[in-house]
């Protein structure tokens, strides 16, 4: 996967995705705040837009944010450095009988705040 610094951002933005995708963390309004970039920006696969403010405040009634729900399987993540400090992670993910192909674009802009999804967007496949 090319060189040490690609594999060590790719591995964090995977690292962050999948912290996520966790319902401790989605049901934590602190862990979701400090994994999002405050320029978040998300396209949901519902088709709804969301803002850093409204996934923090609404996150943790999402479908996948429950322990004893259904929760998000992910699967084939792969990730890209595109320029450093800026990650793309394309993958696909089940809840229940639902699937959907995601994207997301994951900032670092200093080592205090580390690694952060600034973009994510999901589309539903049959």
């Amino acid at each position: 996967m090319g060189t040490s610094q690609e594999r060590e951002s790719v591995s964090a933005a995977i690292e962050g995705e999948l912290r996520l995708l966790d319902p401790a963390v989605r049901s934590s309004r602190a862990e979701v705040a400090r994994l999002l970039d405050p320029e978040f920006t998300e396209v949901g696969a519902s088709g709804r837009r969301y803002t850093y403010a409204e996934m923090v405040a609404e996150l943790h009634d999402h479908p996948g944010s429950s322990p004893d729900g259904p929760v998000y399987e992910p699967s084939e993540i792969t990730g890209r450095l595109l320029a450093p400090g800026l990650v793309h992670l394309t993958y696909e993910t089940r809840l229940g009988g639902r699937r959907a192909l995601r994207s997301s674009l994951w900032r670092k802009q200093d080592d205090d705040t580390g690694w952060r999804m600034y973009y994510h967007q999901g589309t539903p496949v049959s």
